[in-house]
């Protein structure tokens, strides 16, 4: 396996699904009128999922 390669595609996918878990919590908290979770856990949640996202991917693709 490229290893390169796997960084930046692995990258752009977890930038891209934090952003999309962003979004989507921002668009809740509008359609409720009220936050639906604090911002601390939203950033929280933005960056730790796509991250250990693509921990897993690596563990699994690194063979």
């Amino acid at each position: 396996m490229n290893t390169k390669i796997f960084w930046i595609f692995g990258a752009l996918q977890a930038a891209s699904l934090g952003a999309i878990i962003l979004v989507l919590f921002k668009a809740l908290g509008t359609i409720n009128g009220s936050a639906v979770i604090g911002s601390d856990t939203h950033l929280l949640r933005s960056v730790s999922f796509p991250l250990c996202h693509l921990i897993v991917q690596y563990i699994i693709y690194r063979k």
